[in-house]
């Protein structure tokens, strides 16, 4: 398995209609939250400790809420708001 990002619960449901700009950003900004974690929880599925915490990450535009869980090697993202 190999880290990744994804939105959850969909694509749509979590930045549906956002501008396409926007939308690069928050995704070039979701793949070095990615490489951060894989960097960070080396073990990734055998981590044994607690999940993070949920961040709040700024993109030029806007932010998203993510959360990183190492045990699947995915950073979920949960909303994204536009400005």
């Amino acid at each position: 398995m190999s880290w990744r990002w994804e939105y959850d619960p969909s694509e749509e449901h979590v930045i549906g209609g956002a501008p396409p700009a926007f939308v690069a950003e928050v995704e070039k900004k979701a793949d070095e939250v990615v490489r951060a974690a894989a960097a960070f929880y080396v073990d990734g599925i055998g981590y044994q400790g607690m999940s993070p915490a949920g961040e709040c990450v700024d993109v030029p535009g806007g932010f998203f809420v993510c959360i990183v869980i190492p045990r699947h090697e995915c950073v979920y993202i949960h909303q994204v708001n536009y400005l």
